[in-house]
C-alpha cells in the first residue's frame, strides 16, 4: 500500500508532461499548417510574378522584333551612336543611302562623305543624292540617333515647281504686256489710217500726227519701263545727299499739286546729315512713281506729305496721301508686275519701286493711315 502511494506523483507528472507535449505538438502542427498556407500563397504569388515576367519578356521580345522590322522598313536612315561617337547600330536604309556599312566606325570619319549644300542641314553624296541630317539625344545613355532623310526627289520636284512658276509668271507678264501694248498701238494705227485720206485737211493731218506721236511715246515709255524692270534700275552707286533729292522732288511736284488744289508738304530731320549709297536716277525715279500715285488718288484740298527720317539704322522716305487708301486684297498684290488699280496705269510703277528698293539693299512697305489715305515707306541702309 505504501508503494502505490509513493508512485502517484510521478504518474501525475508524466501525464502532465504528455499533456504539455501534446499541446506543444498541436501548436507545432498549427504553425506548420500556417507555414504551409503561407508557402502556398507565396508559391502562388511567385507563379503569378513569374508568369507576369514571362509575359513581359515575351512582350519586350515582340516589341523589339517589331521595332527591328520597323527600322528595316523605315524610309529614313537611322544610325545609333555611342557616347564616344561610334556607330553601334544601323538600319538597311542608312546602309543603302551611304552605300556602305558603317557599323563600328567613328561617325566623324563618315561625315566627310556628306558634302554640305547651300541649304541648312542638307548634304549631297557622291552619287548625287541629297540628304538631310538631324540628331536626337538618347536620354540616360549619353548616345544619340542620327536621322538621314533622302530629299533628292523632293528637291527635284521643288526645282520643277519653281521653273513652272517662273514660266507661268513669264506667261502672265507677256499676256499683260501684250494687253498694255495693244491699246496705244491700236489707237496709233487708227490715227495713221486717217492720214491716207486724200481730202484730209492740213490741220487735221497735223493733229493726227501729234496723236500718233503721243501714242508711240506712250509705247516707248511702257517698253522702257519693262526693260528697266527686267534689267534693273540701279546701274551705279555713289554717295547721295538726300537733301538734294528731296529738293528735286519738291521742285517737280509742288507745281503739279498746286495745279490740282493739293497741298504738298516736304519735311525732313537734318537731311544734310543723311547720306546713302545709291543710284540717284533710280532713286528719284522710284520716289517719282510713289508721288505720282499719291497725286492721282488725292482729292482736291487734301495734303501729300514727303517725310525723311532715320528708323532703326535705316533711312525712311515716306509718301503719305489722304486718298481712299488700299484694301487688303489689293495690298497683297500691289507690287506685282502689271497689277494696277489706276485707270490707264501700266502696273509697273510700284513693281519698279520695289525692285529699286531691293537693289539698293532696302525695302518698301505700305499701309493705311489711321486718319485715312495710304502711306508708302521706302527704306534704305545708311551710307
Amino acid at each position: 500500500m505504501q508503494k502505490n502511494v509513493s508512485k502517484l506523483p510521478d504518474q501525475q507528472q508524466l501525464e502532465a508532461a504528455f499533456e504539455q507535449f501534446n499541446a506543444v505538438s498541436d501548436q507545432l502542427i498549427g504553425a506548420y499548417r500556417q507555414l504551409e498556407g503561407q508557402a502556398a500563397v507565396l508559391n502562388q504569388q511567385l507563379d503569378e510574378a513569374n508568369n507576369a515576367l514571362r509575359r513581359q519578356v515575351e512582350a519586350n521580345a515582340n516589341l523589339a522584333e517589331r521595332l527591328g522590322m520597323l527600322l528595316e522598313a523605315l524610309p529614313a536612315g537611322v544610325i545609333e551612336l555611342s557616347d564616344e561617337g561610334r556607330v553601334i547600330s544601323e538600319n538597311p536604309t542608312a546602309i543603302q543611302m551611304l552605300g556602305r556599312h558603317v557599323l563600328g566606325a567613328d561617325w566623324q570619319d563618315i561625315l566627310p562623305l556628306l558634302q554640305p549644300t547651300e541649304l541648312d542641314q542638307s548634304f549631297r553624296l557622291e552619287n548625287g543624292c541629297h540628304l538631310t541630317l538631324q540628331y536626337k539625344d538618347l536620354p540616360g545613355s549619353g548616345g544619340r540617333i542620327a536621322l538621314l532623310h533622302d530629299v533628292t526627289r523632293l528637291n527635284q520636284l521643288s526645282g520643277e515647281l519653281a521653273r513652272q512658276e517662273k514660266l507661268a509668271a513669264m506667261g502672265s507678264m507677256a499676256a499683260s504686256l501684250a494687253h498694255q501694248l495693244r491699246t496705244p498701238l491700236s489707237t496709233a494705227m487708227l490715227y495713221a489710217s486717217n492720214l491716207k485720206k486724200t481730202d484730209l485737211k492740213e490741220e487735221d493731218r497735223s493733229r493726227f500726227i501729234d496723236k500718233i506721236l503721243t501714242r508711240l511715246k506712250a509705247l516707248e515709255g511702257l517698253i522702257q519701263n519693262m526693260l528697266g524692270f527686267v534689267r534693273g534700275q540701279v546701274t551705279e552707286r555713289e554717295p547721295l545727299d538726300l537733301a538734294s533729292v528731296l529738293d528735286d522732288l519738291h521742285a517737280v511736284f509742288l507745281p503739279q499739286c498746286q495745279a490740282r488744289g493739293i497741298y504738298f508738304v516736304c519735311a525732313s530731320v537734318q537731311p544734310s546729315a543723311i547720306t546713302v549709297m545709291g543710284d540717284r536716277k533710280a532713286l528719284v525715279g522710284a520716289m517719282t512713281n510713289l508721288l505720282e500715285n499719291a497725286v492721282f488718288f488725292s482729292p482736291e484740298g487734301s495734303c501729300i506729305e514727303l517725310d525723311l527720317t532715320q528708323v532703326d539704322g535705316m533711312v525712311r522716305l515716306r509718301v503719305a496721301d489722304a486718298g481712299p487708301g488700299i484694301v487688303q486684297q489689293e495690298r497683297e498684290r500691289l507690287f506685282e508686275p502689271f497689277y494696277t488699280t489706276r485707270s490707264g496705269g501700266t502696273g509697273l510703277g510700284l513693281a519698279i519701286v520695289k525692285k529699286v528698293a531691293e537693289e539698293l539693299g532696302g525695302r518698301v512697305d505700305c499701309h493705311n493711315r489711321a486718319e485715312g489715305g495710304a502711306c508708302f515707306d521706302f527704306f534704305l541702309p545708311l551710307g
